[in-house]
């Protein structure tokens, strides 16, 4: 006899663009780093800010204040790099500060309404409600294999 295992629950690596606070899956992260110097590419969109060599790899550096149109993207002590290993490929994402990796259950995560507004919610797997404090949970694969960011090849279905 099987017994129904709850689902179980999912950690998110919350962070901060502007005045909002995100969420990725921490499965995804690779590592944490500072905002360094990168290497500019001609005519890379504006949110692709060059790339970096990290230990022998390319990666590039996506700015998500600037491909999310949240103002001008300000570089200091707190600006972080989210390296994000998705499909294979390495990228890195620039982020305002990251915050902790937050615990949420199934319960917790409700869908995102639609809103037709900047961000488009293909890209969202819904809120997360935490407390006080809610989370907008983006779908990182999803967005950075989508055709406008091409970094990553969609995966094969």
């Amino acid at each position: 006899m099987t017994t129904v295992q709850p689902s179980k629950p999912l950690e998110f690596l919350s962070f901060t663009l502007g005045h909002e606070e995100y969420g990725i899956d921490i499965q995804k992260v690779q590592e944490l780093r500072g905002y360094d110097a990168v290497t500019r590419i001609a005519n890379a969109p504006d949110y692709i800010k060059g790339v970096v060599n990290l230990r022998g790899i390319i990666v590039p550096i996506i700015d998500m204040r600037i491909k999310f149109a949240l103002g001008t993207p300000s570089y200091d002590q707190f600006t972080v790099v989210i390296v994000l290993n998705i499909g294979g490929r390495v990228v890195g994402m620039v982020v305002d500060s990251v915050s902790d990796v937050i615990t949420l259950s199934a319960e917790q995560i409700k869908p995102a309404p639609e809103m037709g507004s900047v961000l488009d919610t293909d890209y969202l797997i819904g809120l997360g409600t935490l407390d006080e404090r809610m989370l907008i949970l983006v779908d990182i694969d999803r967005l950075m294999s989508s055709e406008e960011m091409g970094l990553v090849e969609a995966a094969a279905a």
